[in-house]
């Protein structure tokens, strides 16, 4: 999916607001997603639907010390 996706065109979400950098997410049209920090945009992560699914759970569900 990574080399199909038109980054540019992303419609980037930035999770929290800081001096330091955040993190930006996008939403995949497979329904996965894609990462990146603020302070290296140029390099993504990307989730399959299956993984995404998988980390938003475990962070509803309080498995990660954030």
């Amino acid at each position: 999916m990574s080399d199909r996706f038109d980054l540019a065109a992303a419609v980037w979400v930035r999770a929290g607001d800081s001096e330091d950098g955040y993190v930006e997410i996008a939403r995949l049209p497979d329904g996965g997603a894609a990462m990146r920090s603020s302070r290296d945009p140029v390099t993504t992560l990307f989730f399959t639907k299956g993984e995404w699914d998988a980390f938003t759970g475990g962070v509803q569900d309080g498995e990660f010390d954030v």
